[in-house]
């Protein structure tokens, strides 16, 4: 479904995060019941007029994955550029299967697809900005563009690209709402996911099932 025209203000928009096959089981970085999202997200999809989907496309060598730290191993915590950068299986690399988004999501209702994390020394949880929290993806103007006042995110994980998606969205302005029934978590270090989940709450972000959004 295309965005609509610019002379019709959309108001609201559902951002899908990262549903990925590397994200969901058999994936390289598999979330626990991570394909659960899409059956959710496939009923909301039609109720929004603008969906926004992200997807992690990463070149091989990126600062992320342990592969590129030699000495360190998976879920190690390393500065990269003066940025805690947690170290990740390799996952999402630019062109493979791994990076395609979920076979059963409605990718036909996606108008914008937006690609993140392609700089190899700048990881990029937030749909709005890179881990930098400077370098803007411009996801912020093509809302405003269009008018958009209310945000409503869904995805992988809750507890990182879900969470600076959400936190960011809000910062920026926007009224937003986490579908919780349409996001799981990596839940990395124990406990990740209650605390982003009660992080999101304090900073006024609106908790809502997928039947009530």
């Amino acid at each position: 479904m295309p965005p609509a025209p610019a002379d019709r203000p959309t108001e609201r928009a559902l951002l899908v995060i990262d549903v990925q096959n590397d994200f969901c089981p058999g994936g390289s970085l598999a979330v626990d019941r991570g394909d659960e999202v899409v059956a959710a997200i496939n009923t909301l999809m039609p109720r929004f007029p603008l969906v926004v989907a992200t997807q992690d496309w990463h070149p091989r060598d990126h600062v992320s994955f342990a592969s590129s730290h030699p000495g360190h191993k998976t879920l190690d915590v390393v500065q990269a550029g003066g940025i805690p950068q947690v170290l990740w299986p390799d996952h999402c690399v630019q062109g493979t299967p791994g990076a395609e988004l979920h076979a059963r999501l409605d990718a036909s209702r996606v108008g914008l697809l937006l690609r993140k994390g392609m700089n190899r020394a700048l990881d990029s949880y937030s749909a709005f900005f890179e881990n930098d929290h400077t370098t803007d993806t411009g996801l912020q103007h093509y809302l405003r563009g269009l008018g958009v006042r209310d945000v409503v995110v869904c995805g992988l994980a809750t507890d990182y690209c879900v969470l600076s998606s959400a936190m960011d969205a809000c910062r920026l302005g926007f009224r937003v709402t986490l579908v919780t029934d349409a996001c799981r978590g990596v839940d990395f270090p124990r406990g990740a996911v209650a605390a982003a989940l009660r992080t999101m709450e304090d900073a006024g972000i609106r908790m809502a099932a997928s039947p009530d959004v």
